[in-house]
């Protein structure tokens, strides 16, 4: 492309991004099409020859669009909300135009150094020790298997990484800990490293959806009594179905006691520490010896960006390190080649947008926006409190709100679970606004997610209205 024509679709571009944003709410929330519409409207063969960009981004419009889920809506309330803020996407375009590979230090010096740099200013910003250090991830999911990973790198008498596990009689049955609301990505990790599901012991919660720390004392005695071998606990900070806090100091008490591995998984809720008065959240994580945090769900930075933490660095280099020949460098034993600290290679310039994001807004600023997300949502459960027709299903910790309907004389369980998701079904039929739901105790529960820049007191107002409106049309 002739840079020319690269000036002029650019700057076209950034406009329609521009118009994007300055107008997303002239959108649906949900598009309007059925299973396999998109790929209906799509060529089902590629071009043989080359066609315009007016061509392409007029079918961006006529074939993306309509079934575009507008996660930059300022109603889009169904999952924590990987808010693209434009400091971010303006990150973006710089890290493909530069299109370079942090593989190791030599291969782009400001990849690596810059992560260095931004991960230090996260980790001060959430009131993490100086003995953490910190790479990014793509996502939580990622950054989880690098901790369970650590976990099995830990346990050196089983020398999996020369032996592995299959096939040996020497191998105890493994055991790992995690409450009953602990993320989906957890036991995929657990699965994914080898240990298989059987590895996996969920632990019961309490009143209010967090690890009951005397239950994990049982279970571990009775592994260790049964011939198992426990080595590692996943405690959360914000769970996704109702975003519980585990109380983290007494299950650091049991990891040391029991010499386990602990997992922090603070994807969501711990971004919620830059804000003084709730650094409290983390109590606990500093002695963890594996943290994770995205500031891709609730920091404005464009998806994807999980930052991950550990107090032991040099066992994670040894977990994964592989270097050829050809990737050997004459500065290696002065730098971190961050190819060293995980599965990737390959490495984007992710720091970039988390640099941009960071500085733009500022400490002040990001903290100023989230607690705006407090209020909002401490504001949606007191409409839900006092409502007569619905209540709320757990406390309110964050951006979320977790409730359901309970109209006077209707208290059976099954038909209250059917009457809340129709209620949901009809709400997100509307394409105005998008929840989404959990379980909670057996209960059909509808979660509202506050997370987006630009939400304010108003869109809660609309979709609050909504909801009452459709309560009244839903017959069960």
């Amino acid at each position: 492309m002739p840079t020319s024509e690269f000036r002029k679709y650019g700057h076209q571009l950034v406009d329609w991004v521009a118009d994007y944003l300055d107008h997303v709410e002239q959108y649906p929330v949900l598009p309007a099409v059925q299973p396999g519409d998109v790929r209906r409207s799509l060529p089902a063969a590629p071009p043989q020859e080359p066609e315009s960009m007016d061509q392409i981004i007029a079918d961006l419009d006529r074939s993306i669009m309509p079934g575009i889920t507008h996660w930059n809506h300022p109603r889009f309330h169904a999952y924590f909300n990987s808010t693209a803020s434009s400091p971010g996407i303006l990150a973006e375009l710089l890290s493909s135009a530069l299109n370079v590979n942090g593989m190791v230090w030599q291969s782009c010096p400001a990849v690596t150094e810059l992560e260095e740099v931004t991960l230090d200013w996260l980790r001060q910003m959430l009131g993490l020790p100086k003995g953490f250090w910190g790479v990014i991830y793509d996502t939580a999911s990622t950054s989880t298997l690098h901790g369970i990973a650590m976990a099995r790198e830990a346990m050196e008498d089983l020398n999996t990484r020369e032996q592995g596990l299959g096939g040996r009689n020497d191998v105890p049955r493994l055991r790992a800990y995690i409450s009953e609301l602990a993320h989906s990505s957890v036991e995929k990790a657990i699965i994914t490293l080898g240990f298989g599901v059987a590895a996996i012991r969920k632990i019961p919660v309490d009143g209010q959806f967090r690890m009951n720390p005397a239950e994990l004392r049982t279970a571990i005695a009775e592994d260790r009594k049964n011939g198992l071998r426990p080595f590692c606990v996943v405690a959360t900070v914000g769970t996704t179905s109702c975003t519980s806090i585990d109380p983290v100091p007494a299950i650091a008490d049991i990891c040391e006691r029991e010499h386990l591995w602990l997992h922090a998984d603070a994807a969501y809720g711990g971004s919620a520490a830059i804000i003084p008065e709730m650094r409290h959240i983390l109590d606990g994580c500093e002695r963890a010896d594996s943290f994770v945090v995205n500031p891709h769900k609730w920091m404005f930075v464009p998806v994807d960006l999980s930052a991950f933490y550990t107090r032991k660095p040099d066992l994670l280099r040894r977990a994964f390190s592989l270097v050829p020949e050809y990737l050997r460098t004459s500065k290696d034993d002065a730098v971190r080649n961050l190819m060293d600290y995980g599965v990737p290679l390959g490495r984007r310039f992710r720091s970039l947008k988390l640099w941009f994001v960071l500085r733009y807004f500022g400490w002040n600023g990001l903290a100023a926006r989230l607690r705006d997300h407090l209020r909002l949502a401490q504001l949606f459960a007191g409409w839900v409190e006092a409502h007569p027709a619905f209540e709320l299903l757990a406390p309110v910790h964050f951006g979320t709100v977790c409730f359901r309907a309970h109209p006077s004389g209707v208290d059976d369980e099954p038909t209250l679970n059917l009457l809340n998701e129709k209620l949901l079904h009809a709400v997100n039929d509307s394409r105005e606004t998008f929840l989404s739901h959990t379980k909670l105790g057996g209960r059909y529960t509808i979660r509202i997610a506050i997370g987006h820049i630009q939400t304010q007191e108003s869109h809660l107002q609309s979709t609050w209205d909504l909801l009452q409106r459709e309560l009244n049309n839903v017959r069960v």
